[in-house]
């Protein structure tokens, strides 16, 4: 069919000629209609399709009627017709008329649903209508596009595109506020229930309703990227997802969260995520409806329908749609941008619902914690037929822990990472063990609240992989501990991955883990689980760049200064340390691994992820010339592909060197790949003074390395059922000899202290002469904690509780408030607490945290008398 071209109004032709302009006064366009740059933004836009309805019917050659009753899939009560009473045109505008239905009708309200389908489809664009809303509780106005082809398949999976729509405007609620906003949004995603949607609402300035007058309501749509626009002020932007990729070229993270699309890969044939400009790449076409009641309208506002608003019909009249293209570049519609300063800030650029791919494989084995007191989203606690919830509730013992509950319907309960059972933007996860085959298990945590109502039913373990394609199911009593659950005790199971494999399970792709009684047997069970894990002992790469001597494979380097870096002996800390320094010349300085200066073997730190930390000790000897320069930090990766640069400060709490003294700094992998590092292939670590302010300067940096700190290593239990060897339990000056005492489930064997008499006394942890714990590699996360529970308090009704740590002969202490390491609540008599102070505001205070070696809990001196407490799991640790 041929489509009569109208010629734009005036209006049109201003926009033509001159650029669009927003009502914020500061959209910036060009135009040049002799030469067009595809990379310049230009207003070379094109008036492709329109109607102005100046004539007497509405013309078919652009438009058909939908007719049915079905309530447009969102239980709307109205039928859709084709009769003029619901649709017409007059004086130059469309009328789309909802009114009472006659009686006896499918649904109670009649009105109008047009499209453009096949006679008017696009891809790619400048979509305006002008049009004036109706009112009322209960309508809903809709100017929005559907696809044409559904390349992907089925609703959502091709898209949506929602220029604009509105509920219930002019309504006011028990509050006085009266609705007055419109919505621009993007349907896409999963299959129903797995669709999501994105987008944002925006009210007319000046307090101005939608339904008062005419607004003109627009999107610029074009490759990767969607604009909305009311009276050409823009006020939404969204775009596709774009990926982020190591090294390897995996991927590893998204740069921006945006929309998705789920289809199969021809080349794989596999359904894939794919993170492209799907599904809004296709031609779509325009559609135009009142919809009277639905799942939305009739759940805000004011609730329901209001007949009255309704009883001589309610009216969206359209002056006019007017279809633009994008001359500077048809194929992907972009260089004609209508854009203003801030239109990807984040007031305006929207976070669309894509799921976050998982991190690829490192070549290391990885753990998976399914849930550990925080929900996570792609393991979701599940039901499988019984008909109940999963709750989270706070455990006395345990804090935050799933429980679970067997009625009379059989059912198993676990947890599950298939797609059917998660809830966006979780994702299903499933989880390849194969790599811990030899030392991993499935473990958990597990306390039964009330036993089924038949007590001789067995308990059962079972696990599955690939959509239930191998399954393993096992009595509780075969886990490693040989154990029968026991109410009111929480117990920990754990299931060898060798046993599940040699049973018949498929390691790769595990999904499902369960724990219920057994089928049919349960009713009346009532059961709590914690630290669900697949797991073996942390096993994480290490680089040490540089510790009292040069790794070859790491040289000093001085990128553009002309010196050659030393090793020196510090007098400080005699051991050898790297000496860097900067003349006339403008340079960074560090530590270099590119072939052919390097050994060519770039870091992989992709494994240490979640707790790693690149760390080094750097002390200033002579400062710079310009007292304004600015100590930086710098790291590359990928042949300087990917880099981030930060204040050598804010590896160390914000303060900045100090010449003479030497000073340990840290910054975690996550938020250097959070800031867009590639951890996968580290090559380049420099620290300096800004470029061109460092003249004079003259510094040495140790203890260079990239590391997990909260390996076992690198951490310190001082007391779990015992004292660690090295150490001991302590009284400082009373004479009275501290215990190990069983305190009964959960905490089992702790430490208690007493203070029953005269003369004054401190207590805690001492260490052995000689040694001592060095936690500077935990200073960035780190903590000091321990459980506490008073027995019996002092006395002395005004006797405080004080918490004191020192380094080895007392050369660095801090002492404070007990309850500082418990957001500021005291002790409790009869209560264990959880007392926990961050390395950072020790060191912060003046600890020497490199040389640790007494840790006291005491009332304060002299006011202790009769005080007896108890001190369990002591640790130094990121925990």
């Amino acid at each position: 069919m041929t489509i009569k071209m109208k010629t734009a109004k005036p209006l049109a032709a201003v926009l033509l000629a001159a650029g669009l302009s927003g009502c914020g006064g500061d959209v910036k366009t060009n135009s040049d209609f002799t030469a067009v740059d595809p990379t310049v933004p230009v207003s070379d836009w094109k008036l492709v399709w329109s109607d102005e309805f100046d004539g007497a019917s509405i013309d078919q050659r652009k438009w058909t009627f939908e007719v049915d009753c079905r309530g447009g899939g969102n239980q709307e009560k109205q039928c859709y017709t084709d009769s003029a009473e619901n649709a017409f045109v007059s004086n130059g505008t469309l009328k789309i008329v909802a009114k009472p239905a006659e009686d006896g009708a499918p649904l109670p309200y009649t009105s109008a649903r047009l499209n453009s389908r096949y006679q008017g489809d696009w891809k790619y664009g400048r979509i305006e209508v002008r049009a004036k809303m109706p009112t009322g509780q209960g309508s809903w106005p809709a100017i929005w596009m559907m696809p044409t082809d559904e390349v992907y398949g089925g609703w959502p999976k091709s898209g949506e595109i929602d220029i604009v729509e509105a509920v219930n405007l002019k309504t006011t609620d028990a509050e006085g506020v009266v609705e007055s906003r419109v919505y621009g949004t993007l349907h896409y995603g999963r299959d129903f229930p797995g669709n999501v949607n994105s987008g944002k609402d925006y009210a007319l300035p000046n307090g101005a309703n939608p339904a008062d007058n005419f607004n003109t309501y627009a999107i610029e749509w074009q490759e990767g990227e969607i604009r909305w626009y009311v009276n050409d002020y823009l006020y939404q932007t969204q775009q596709a997802s774009r990926v982020r990729v190591n090294s390897r070229g995996e991927l590893i993270g998204l740069s921006h969260r945006g929309w998705f699309a789920e289809y199969f890969n021809t080349a794989t044939g596999k359904l894939e995520v794919q993170y492209n400009a799907a599904p809004f790449d296709q031609r779509f076409y325009l559609i135009m409806n009142l919809a009277v009641g639905g799942n939305w309208p009739e759940n805000v506002n004011n609730l329901g329908i209001d007949a009255e608003a309704f009883a001589n019909g309610q009216t969206l009249e359209v002056d006019w749609v007017r279809v633009y293209q994008c001359q500077a570049n048809v194929n992907t519609g972009k260089g004609c941008e209508t854009i203003r300063d801030g239109y990807l800030d984040a007031n305006t650029l929207v976070t669309g619902l894509a799921p976050i791919p998982s991190p690829p494989s490192s070549g290391v084995a990885q753990n998976l914690t399914i849930f550990d007191g925080t929900p996570n989203p792609n393991w979701p606690a599940w039901d499988c037929c019984g008909g109940s919830t999963p709750t989270l509730v706070a455990d006395a013992d345990r804090g935050d822990v799933y429980e679970f509950y067997v009625g009379p319907q059989p059912t198993v309960n676990g947890f599950i990472s298939r797609s059917a059972f998660i809830t966006p933007p979780g994702v299903a996860s499933p989880f390849d063990a194969s790599p811990l085959i030899e030392n991993g298990s499935i473990s958990f945590d597990m306390y039964v609240e009330s036993l089924p109502n038949n007590s001789t039913t067995p308990w059962l373990f079972k696990v599955e992989s690939i959509e239930g394609s191998t399954a393993v199911e096992l009595p509780l009593t075969s886990s490693t501990e040989g154990v029968a659950p026991v109410a009111g005790q929480w117990q920990t199971f754990t299931f060898p991955l060798s046993m599940l494999d040699a049973a018949g399970l498929d390691l790769t792709a595990i999904d499902v883990v369960m724990v219920f009684p057994a089928w049919d047997t349960g009713n009346g069970a009532v059961y709590r689980l914690d630290n669900v894990k697949i797991a073996q002992p942390a096993s994480f790469p290490e680089l040490v760049i540089f510790s009292n001597g040069e790794n070859a494979d790491w040289p000093m380097w001085d990128c553009c200064g002309g010196s050659t870096p030393i090793e020196v002996l510090d007098e400080d800390t005699n051991t050898l340390a790297a000496e860097f320094t900067v003349g006339a010349s403008p340079t960074v300085l560090g530590f270099f691994n590119r072939a052919p200066l390097g050994g060519g073997n770039a870091f992989d730190a992709s494994a240490l992820l979640a707790d790693g930390v690149v760390q080094f000790a750097v002390k200033v000897v002579d400062a710079p010339a310009n007292p304004d320069s600015t100590w930086m930090f710098k790291i590359e990766a990928a042949g300087g592909d990917s880099a981030v640069e930060l204040p050598l400060s804010a590896g160390n709490g914000g303060q900045a060197p100090v010449t003479g003294q030497w000073a340990t700094y840290t910054f975690s992998l996550q938020s250097l790949f959070d800031a867009g590092l590639d951890i996968s292939a580290i090559d380049v670590l420099m620290i300096f003074p800004a470029w061109g302010t460092g003249e004079g300067a003259v510094f040495r940096v140790n203890d260079v390395k990239i590391f997990n700190p909260n390996a076992a290593a690198n951490q310190l239990v001082l007391f779990r059922d015992a004292v660690k060897a090295g150490w001991e339990l302590w009284d400082c000056c009373a004479g009275s000899v501290p215990k190990v005492v069983d305190a009964d489930a959960p905490y089992g064997k702790v430490a208690q202290f007493e203070i029953l008499g005269w003369p004054e006394t401190v207590l805690g942890f001492l260490a052995d002469e000689g040694e001592s714990f060095d936690a500077t590699s935990l200073l960035a996360n780190g903590s000091v904690s321990f459980d506490m529970r008073v027995v019996s308090a002092p006395t002395n009704p005004n006797s405080s509780w004080f918490f004191k740590i020192e380094s080895s002969g007392a050369a660095t202490a801090v002492e404070l408030a007990l309850s500082v390491g418990s957001n500021g609540v005291a002790p409790v008599t009869g209560e264990w607490q959880r007392y926990s102070f961050s390395l950072q505001s020790l060191f912060d205070a003046g600890l020497d945290i490199s040389d640790i070696n007494v840790l006291m809990v005491f009332p304060a001196w002299g006011t202790g008398q009769g005080a007896v407490y108890q001190i369990d799991n002591v640790e130094i640790s990121n925990n």
